[in-house]
């Protein structure tokens, strides 16, 4: 090991780094139908693993910085879980854990934060089976433990939102993932009451929610069968955002609904009525603050006027009464490379338009698969929009005990030419990241490194750099000023 001959601690500001860029570059990995991982039922333990690190490498090396994993996609757990059985997404049969045995929400974890991506798991609070289910359903699922609670609907199965039973259950499932798992954030989708199905005759089905409403009537109730049923979607927006923060404050809650709250918002926009086919006021929720991030799904290119992208994203910056983060959604699969899909410049272009609009730092893709295996060039096509590393916008409204971590303690070793940085937390609060800079020929080096259990990282530096900008970053995305190493080594 070569001693360093100087090694002094300061704080100017004299040739700094730029600010750390803040941007969330979030992409979603579907485990419904087996849409992005794994890439099929019953494959290997290794095969399964392989799988997803192959996500996250590319992730990384594009500069993207979350994952959203779907766990839950139909009262199933990809995860050990004592209230769902295991999903037939990862074996092929439902109730069937992984053979040899590990926790793909555990390793999921470790593997991203390793990348420096941060993971939020994805649940479906209503959905029970869905078409692209064929095992036998086991005693210990909700269809056969609850049948009053998960009713048959067109070709699925769904729990009806405004059985008490129901919002408990969903609840218990998210917070006990929460309470046991390193998880940077959770989400739910745009799955509230199903898209409506009709059946052989074309006609509408009916949602099978006669008995609670019969209750309710009984009970007393005033409200309109409409609003009832909006009611307890609302109900339980608002419970699961406040019980994950009185659980785990530095958690992030994420919605992600339709793009569209209402024809006609702002004018000239049409399309579905989230608000009156699905039961969900998504703009309710916004402008009460029910969530730390808000992704509404605006998959429509930006020169369709009708769901023009700009126009509703600016609507929905205009509806952010509570300064929440807003990440809207990219339909990122239209890029097919196909003569009906769009070209990769679309996505490129409705980043760029989203980084114009004012309290939008952020999108997320959907979906990884695309992405993996660059299909119409757009792999290449982010890396043009996404050229540095950045980390996501901090949650200053839910703060940690201390305002701000302390500047980390840090120190240099070199062995070979290579340098090490060694960091540790400066105080305790609970850290999530070092972000290391270092200058070159070319500008401004980042890396990120994962806090381990002891509030501490190490991190292998390129090079011999002449120093080292090492600034912490919290639970809550709240980053410490910077210590700053001047290197002189022997030569």
């Amino acid at each position: 090991m070569t001693p360093l001959l100087a090694m002094l601690l300061t704080f100017s500001a004299q040739d700094a780094p730029p600010p750390i860029p803040r941007e969330f570059r979030g992409v979603w990995v579907a485990s419904v139908s087996n849409i992005d991982w794994p890439s099929k039922k019953g494959l290997s333990t290794k095969q399964q693993q392989a799988e997803l690190i192959a996500i996250f490498d590319k992730a990384a090396a594009l500069k993207l910085n979350a994952v959203i994993l779907q766990i839950r996609p139909m009262c199933d757990a990809l995860y050990p879980s004592k209230l769902e059985p295991w999903s037939e997404y990862l074996t092929g049969k439902l109730g069937q854990a992984p053979d040899p045995y590990y926790d793909p929400l555990e390793f999921a974890i470790r593997e991203a934060h390793a990348r420096g991506l941060e993971l939020h798991a994805w649940f479906n609070p209503y959905r029970a089976k869905h078409p692209s289910s064929t095992s036998n359903v086991p005693d210990d699922h909700l269809i056969k433990r609850r049948p009053d609670l998960a009713k048959v609907y067109g070709k699925h199965h769904w729990l009806n939102p405004t059985h008490a039973d129901v919002q408990k259950h969903s609840l218990a499932v998210i917070l006990d993932v929460v309470r046991r798992y390193d998880l940077d954030g959770i989400h739910y989708d745009d799955y509230f009451y199903p898209y409506k199905e009709k059946d052989d005759e074309g006609k509408l089905i009916p949602f099978p929610d006669d008995d609670t409403w019969q209750e309710y009537v009984k009970s007393g109730g005033k409200l309109s069968r409409d609003d009832w049923r909006r009611d307890a979607v609302n109900q339980f927006v608002r419970d699961l955002y406040r019980q994950v923060k009185a659980t785990k404050p530095a958690v992030k809650v994420g919605i992600s609904p339709f793009g569209i709250w209402r024809p006609g918002h702002p004018p000239g926009i049409a399309g579905l009525d989230q608000y009156a086919e699905l039961y969900a006021d998504a703009k309710l929720w916004l402008n009460e603050g029910w969530c730390d991030y808000f992704t509404p799904q605006l998959y429509w290119p930006i020169t369709q006027e009708k769901q023009s992208y700009p126009k509703l994203l600016a609507w929905w910056a205009g509806e952010n009464k509570m300064g929440r983060q807003l990440w809207p959604g990219q339909y990122t699969s239209r890029v097919t490379g196909r003569d009906k899909g769009w070209p990769a410049s679309e996505v490129v272009e409705q980043i760029k338009v989203t980084r114009k609009q004012q309290g939008a730092l952020g999108t997320v893709h959907f979906s990884m698969k695309p992405i993996l295996h660059n299909t119409g060039g757009i792999a290449d096509a982010l890396k043009t929009v996404y050229t540095d590393v950045a980390i996501s916008p901090a949650i200053p409204w839910d703060k940690s005990p201390t305002a701000r971590p302390a500047a980390p303690s840090v120190r240099l070793s070199t062995k070979d030419g290579q340098a090490m940085v060694h960091m540790e937390a400066g105080d305790k609060t609970a850290l999530r990241w070092f972000v290391v800079r270092t200058p070159s020929a070319k500008g401004w080096t980042t890396q990120i490194a994962s806090v381990d259990k002891n509030s501490s990282a190490r991190l292998t530096l390129p090079g011999m750099p002449r120093e080292a900008h090492v600034v912490a970053i919290d639970r809550f995305g709240q980053e410490s000023t910077a210590a700053i190493f001047k290197v002189t080594v022997p030569r």
